[in-house]
């Protein structure tokens, strides 16, 4: 099993296989400290201005389907938004 940087994670795009569109790079991690394991993915949705909320997309890493060179597949059929 390959093992990644968060910051070279953080340099990948995220792709959803169900519609194949683009949903961004990682913003944030959430990880378990008791257990050493991520738990899942942080990705920024739009850009926010000064007097909206930044509304986040939360991949919970037993969606992650492939991680590539360049590339995480994430198979997302229920988005969840965070307000991290």
């Amino acid at each position: 099993m390959p093992l990644y940087s968060i910051n070279n994670l953080k340099l990948m795009e995220v792709i959803d296989i169900n519609t194949g569109s683009k949903l961004g790079y990682i913003k944030d991690l959430v990880i378990d400290c008791v257990d050493y394991k991520v738990l899942s993915l942080i990705i920024p949705r739009e850009k926010g201005s000064w007097f909206t909320k930044n509304n986040n997309l939360e991949v919970q890493w037993d969606k992650i389907v492939k991680v590539g060179v360049d590339v995480i597949l994430v198979d997302v059929d229920n988005v969840v938004l965070d307000d991290k």
